[in-house]
Formats: C-alpha cells, sequence, structure tokens
C-alpha cells in the first residue's frame, strides 16, 4: 500500500492523546511523520512488529480522582495507585504536577504512584488547563478545599463533552456553598464560607459522578 497522509482541518485538540497514539505506532514499529499538528503521513510498507513486551497503563484520567483523594484525606498512610507513573505517556499524567502545585506531596515510580496530604488547606492555584482538560475537573473539587479562589482557564471543551462540564460543576459545586463564576472557557470556585449537603446531579456523565 502507498503512504496514508492525514490533514487536519483546523486547530487539533487533544493534543496529548494523538501523543498516545504517535508513541504506541512508534512502539509496534511504524513510524508516522508529522508536519506539527496539521499533517500526518504513514509511511508506505508499514507493518506492524511485535515490541515484545509492553505494560498496558492503567488510564490516568480515571487515576486524577484518587491522586485527589491522597491530596484531601488526613491519613498515616498514603494512597498508592498502580498503573500510571512517571514511565506514562499519557498527557493527563500531568495532573500529578497541578495537585502538588496545590500542596499534594506525590512520589512517583516508573508505573505507580503515592499520595499524601501536605498542604492544608490546599493551595489556591490559577492553571491553564488545556493540557489535561479531562482530568482538571479534578482540580475543580479540590479547589473546595483551598485557602481561596482557584481559576481554571483555556477548558472550552468542557462545554463540548457529555454534558456542559463548565454549567454542570458550576452548578453541583455552588449546590454546597461554594461561589463558582464561569465564561466561556474558564471557571472559578471560591471554597464555601459553610458547606452544605447536597444531592448532585451527575448529567449521566461519567466525569460528574467520579468528581
Amino acid at each position: 500500500a502507498g503512504a496514508i497522509t492525514i490533514e487536519v482541518d483546523g486547530e487539533l485538540i487533544s493534543k496529548p492523546y494523538i501523543e498516545i497514539t504517535l508513541a504506541l505506532l512508534a512502539r509496534f514499529g511504524i513510524a508516522v511523520q508529522r508536519d506539527g499538528w496539521q499533517r500526518f503521513v504513514i509511511p508506505a510498507g508499514s507493518r506492524y512488529q511485535s515490541p515484545s513486551d509492553i505494560h498496558v497503563e492503567g488510564d490516568a484520567s480515571s487515576a486524577s480522582y484518587f491522586i485527589a483523594l491522597g491530596a484531601i484525606a488526613a491519613t498515616a498512610q498514603p494512597v498508592r495507585i498502580s498503573g500510571v507513573g512517571s514511565a506514562s505517556i499519557q498527557g493527563d499524567i500531568r495532573f500529578v504536577e497541578a495537585a502538588e502545585a496545590m500542596g499534594a506531596v506525590v512520589s512517583l515510580e516508573a508505573n505507580a504512584l503515592e499520595v499524601q496530604r501536605g498542604a492544608w488547606p490546599l493551595n489556591a492555584i490559577t492553571l491553564d488547563c488545556n493540557h489535561i482538560p479531562d482530568a482538571a475537573m479534578t482540580l475543580a473539587v479540590m479547589a473546595l478545599y483551598a485557602d481561596g479562589p482557584s481559576t481554571l482557564t483555556n477548558i472550552a471543551s468542557w462545554r463540548v463533552k457529555e454534558t456542559d462540564r463548565i454549567a454542570a460543576m458550576a452548578c453541583e459545586l455552588r449546590k454546597l456553598g461554594a461561589k463558582v463564576d464561569e465564561g466561556a472557557d474558564w471557571i472559578r470556585i471560591t471554597p464555601p464560607a459553610q458547606w452544605q449537603a447536597a444531592a448532585i446531579h451527575t448529567y449521566d456523565d461519567h466525569r460528574v459522578a467520579m468528581c
């Protein structure tokens, strides 16, 4: 077969997921040629080759909930998460950096990590979250435990996921007593002055449910 060319029309979003695909193709012997994020070429004659051994990672986006748990929980032992670590090729592993900025203490191994509460209350942050669009939702919940308002920016993709996730998070966090401001591509969460019990609506969205 001849070379296969993929041309991107407009701006490519969710770049970390494309990086995962390219990295795995390379491990299986297919070296995709690229021109930035606009053009990808699979060379003629490309064939899959077994890498012999491969570690199948857990989902780094889903790990974010348990990283947050470790940052919030007042326990003697850290929360240990197996399946993702410093060797991860997933973009959402960078959620660890955001959790550390908020005060979590994280110990990384190649395919595991341990998380423990450090700063308390957590540190409020302002963060461009374009590199971790799914995992960033977990930061909105961590923001409830911060020492001031936290602002998450560059999250326009939240609006067009399983639900409008900016609107959903704003509505549900307010039920708990938080003050929430939102824009087209940002959300700002001020922790509750007084917590309120609430029934949380999930919008049939697994990430809202996990948060």
